[in-house]
């Protein structure tokens, strides 16, 4: 069975950093892709960041582009997301998401999520 699971949420002033973790279990993860999203309350699942490709390129939502950077860890089945500069816009529920199938910015596009763990950040 494929799990992800994520790790390292909290409450954190602003200005300040957070890393997020994401491990996965059930198969190997080194050859897909793996992303990050974000859900604030009320909102849409947003994109923020993926590793893809054999060359394991990465890309950003312009929104935190600068200040996060996703890596991945492929002997440890686990990817990423160092969190710099924090704002209070980016209080949110961040999901893990992997095996992607269409555009790399698209929540419909993957097929495995994590449960999600929480980002405040006060303002």
């Amino acid at each position: 069975q494929v799990q992800l699971v994520e790790s390292g949420g909290g409450l954190v002033q602003s200005g300040g950093s957070l890393r997020l973790s994401c491990a996965g279990s059930g198969r190997t993860f080194s050859n897909v892709a793996m992303a990050w999203f974000r859900q604030a309350p009320g909102k849409e699942r947003g994109f923020v960041a993926v590793s893809i490709g054999h060359d394991y390129s990465t890309y950003y939502a312009d929104s935190v582009r600068g200040r996060f950077t996703i890596s991945r860890d492929n002997a440890k089945n686990t990817v990423y997301l160092q969190m710099n500069s924090l704002k209070a816009e980016d209080t949110a529920v961040y999901y893990c998401a992997a095996w992607l199938t269409g555009t790399h910015a698209s929540p419909l596009s993957y097929t495995y999520w994590g449960q999600g763990t929480q980002v405040t950040v006060s303002s």
